[in-house]
């Protein structure tokens, strides 16, 4: 789990980022980020129906997503506010094939610190 301090979950927030933010698709995901006032990053993750009717197989990506961030928070900058949208095909790859897209994401982005931890 995220920490609180770390999620975004303000309604009003989550809609500047999707409106604002800058926007970069790699295979299944989404990532929009926008900068915030603060010195922290916030992260949101958006699973939609389209992915699956059902609720178990959503949660386990969001799970999955969750996970992964939280191994990468200490090396990524602060001050942004990041949704991480996944997009159908996702529920058929595996924790690993999520993991290699999340980071050429954060590379695409100049999101890390740590330039070794993402080539």
């Amino acid at each position: 789990m995220l920490s609180l301090k770390n999620r975004l979950k303000n309604k009003k927030d989550i809609e500047r980022v999707l409106k604002e933010g800058e926007r970069v698709k790699e295979d299944f995901l989404i990532f929009k980020k926008a900068k915030n006032n603060l010195k922290k990053i916030r992260i949101g993750f958006i699973v939609s129906q389209k992915i699956s009717k059902r609720a178990n197989i959503r949660n386990k990506i969001k799970r999955r997503l969750r996970s992964l961030v939280r191994s990468k928070l200490n090396n990524l900058k602060n001050g942004f506010d990041v949704l991480i949208i996944a997009v159908p095909g996702i529920e058929k790859k595996d924790f690993w094939d999520i993991e290699e897209t999340l980071n050429k994401l954060f590379k695409k982005v100049k999101l890390s610190n740590d330039k070794n931890n993402y080539s």
